[in-house]
């Protein structure tokens, strides 16, 4: 199994930035699929970015531009840079991978959460 530790997350003044983190407790032989959700009380999960393995990132239309998904140079730690942040990011942010670890087992995991706030 797989655990996910998220950090990074906090309160942060409109237009201002975050870069949440999501660190893998096994070393990853492949990543296949990695992804940022997000919600809030009332709504549905959603999906803010995400990037599967050899292909292009992709982003909601509200984040695009001005989020970033990538990979870190360690094997097992992925991030999202969060530029000009607005209230309506406000939510709980949870990360998502999918791969094969270092001991040849697939895994699918989800981060526990990390709220990030926008308010002045």
């Amino acid at each position: 199994q797989v655990q996910l530790e998220e950090s990074g997350g906090g309160l942060v003044r409109p237009g201002g930035s975050l870069r949440l983190s999501c660190a893998a407790s096994n070393s990853i032989l492949s990543l296949e699929r990695m992804d940022w959700y997000r919600e809030v009380p009332g709504k549905q999960r959603e999906l803010v970015a995400g990037m599967s393995k050899g292909h292009t990132p992709d982003y909601a239309d509200s984040v695009r531009g001005r989020f970033i998904i990538s990979r870190d140079g360690a094997r097992n730690k992925i991030s999202l840079q969060m530029n000009d942040l607005r209230p309506e990011d406000t939510a709980v942010y949870y990360c998502y991978l999918a791969g094969v670890t270092n001991q040849v087992r697939g895994f699918s995991s989800w981060g526990q959460g990390i709220q990030v706030t926008v308010s002045s």
